[in-house]
């Protein structure tokens, strides 16, 4: 902590314990009320008690200081010793309606806890955990409820140890057409027919025993991802199985996004390689092999009444697909694949949307340099697909930056297209699990089933913030990879075990976890 803020906060704590003649919490400073925050930048000046803000707890915490996100100064939460404070202010004569509350904010993590809160606005309170940020990064973060009664509570809350800190500035209250709540609320179901197959069994949060594709749109998903290999070993995952897949999804009111991998297994960074029927190909027959292979599809889940909503032409390419033709060394050559998968899936049904899908959604140096060769070739394209796994690339402050940049300079809409989290460090097969205690630690969220929760919420309201309405959503990665036997990891191996098991969305004993209802219902 810098130097002048620690001895500007000191002398106000002691001067304000003084004056008071106690050395506990002092009691709540006098409430202020409108129908229009005041001070929301905090751009009054350095005081103990935020102008036009009141203060409940151990208000010697809670101070506006020097060093503003965009402007002069901050809110700010700290105190030597542990300490619950929370700075609010009471909105009334407001319209009823939904109401969402945005702020910036960074925090040193560790806090018991520490969020933004809606509170007696006439329905429960609602809240937005306020996660660790790291160094000088400032994190958008919203939070929305319905106001009844024309009243509602709009503060900042910190229940904290010694030495934890939050800043806070340029908050926001503003009535709204629609709660915060995401228009694509995703899972990749890719994995399911396989795992039924093989016996596997998916239960609601009761127990009950059911579908798990019913179950999860229950939970409120409204949106399916299903890959595509060519001719994988296993014969799943091909387009005869997403066809048959489609079906369901669309019976279920779903949206569905078709994942074009072009190969015959995982594609990723570390490997895109060509399906083995295409290996001998030219450059040119390998461009119209792309085509061919997404038009047949697109097509198909046309003619049954299935259409793609949206279409992801490769997956994770951030080194490219098809190498070594597709590589990135070569960005004129993965241009042409690009387009003509893209040009495919428009020509099948033109309503479908095209995603460029790459990993590392923290990294927006790599993310720009991509894009930026994408656009100059003139690749179409209407949504930037993100992977963000928390324990991989960075944190939600570098993904947020990564988001808001992207959507505002090509001018697209952003999708978090592959997330996921532990809710325990156990496994449940012989396959050593991906997500361990080093990758836990890294992360910072517990593996419990409400550390995988709050990260979903956490996640949720970061892509929600994304300005102008253009953070459109979050798939979840296979929440229905439980650990059947015979459901493995590798294609080619019918005995390879799952590692990705303590990452779904149901526990071990089948039954699904409350994080499912975080995400899926905007909770």
């Amino acid at each position: 902590m810098p130097g002048s803020r620690l001895r500007r906060a000191l002398s106000w704590a002691v001067a304000a314990l003084l004056s008071a003649g106690l050395f506990t919490a002092l009691p709540t400073s006098s409430a202020y009320a409108a129908s229009t925050l005041v001070n929301p930048g905090f751009e009054a000046g350095a005081s103990q008690q935020p102008q036009g803000w009141s203060e409940s707890g151990q208000v010697s915490a809670s101070y506006t200081e020097w060093g503003g996100r965009a402007s002069s100064y901050r809110l700010a939460h700290w105190a030597t010793s542990a300490y619950f404070v929370e700075t609010w202010q009471r909105l009334t004569d407001l319209p009823d309606g939904t109401y969402t509350m945005r702020a910036w904010v960074r925090s040193s993590g560790g806090q018991r806890a520490a969020y933004l809160f809606l509170r007696n606005c006439g329905g429960p309170e609602a809240r937005v955990s306020i996660p660790a940020t790291g160094g000088d990064n400032w994190l958008q973060l919203a939070v929305s409820t319905q106001v009844r009664y024309g009243q509602c509570t709009v503060g900042i809350a910190s229940d904290a140890n010694g030495g934890n800190w939050l800043n806070v500035d340029d908050v926001t209250f503003t009535r709204d057409s629609g709660q915060v709540m995401l228009r694509i609320r995703g899972g990749d179901l890719s994995s399911l027919p396989k795992g039924e197959a093989m016996g596997g069994v998916w239960r609601d949060a009761n127990g009950n025993p059911g579908d798990a594709l019913r179950i999860l749109a229950n939970a409120g998903m409204n949106y399916v991802r299903l890959r595509v290999w060519v001719n994988p070993a296993d014969g799943w995952n091909n387009s005869a199985r997403v066809l048959e897949m489609a079906r369901r999804v669309k019976a279920a009111g779903l949206g569905l996004l078709v994942d074009f991998h072009y190969s015959d297994r995982w594609a990723d960074p570390g490997q895109q390689n060509k399906p083995a029927a295409w290996s001998s190909y030219s450059f040119p027959q390998l461009v119209q092999a792309v085509y061919d292979h997404t038009y047949a599809l697109c097509s198909a889940l046309r003619a049954q009444g299935t259409p793609a909503d949206m279409v992801q032409i490769g997956n994770e390419i951030n080194s490219g697909m098809l190498w070594p033709d597709g590589s990135i060394s070569n960005w004129d050559n993965l241009a042409a694949l690009l387009t003509s998968g893209a040009n495919a899936a428009r020509d099948a049904w033109s309503g479908t949307r095209i995603m460029l899908h790459l990993a590392e959604g923290g990294d927006n140096a790599g993310t720009r340099w991509w894009f930026d060769n994408a656009v100059a070739r003139g690749v179409p394209f209407d949504v930037i697909g993100l992977s963000y796994y928390p324990y991989w690339h960075g944190t939600l402050a570098d993904l947020q930056y990564n988001l808001n940049d992207v959507a505002a300079r090509y001018n697209r809409d952003v999708v978090v297209v592959e997330t996921a989290y532990g809710f325990t460090l156990q496994e449940n097969d012989s396959t050593p699990n991906i997500f361990n205690a080093n990758l836990q630690r890294t992360a910072g969220y517990p593996a419990t089933p409400e550390g995988q929760a709050q990260f979903l919420r956490d996640l949720s309201a970061v892509v929600a913030a994304v300005p102008g309405g253009r953070g459109l959503g979050v798939f979840y990665w296979e929440p229905a990879w439980t650990a059947v036997p015979g459901n493995g990891w590798d294609p080619e191996d019918p005995s390879s075990g799952n590692a990705w098991e303590n990452q779904a969305l149901f526990d071990y004993s089948n039954r699904l976890l409350p994080a499912a209802t975080a995400f899926f219902g905007g909770r």
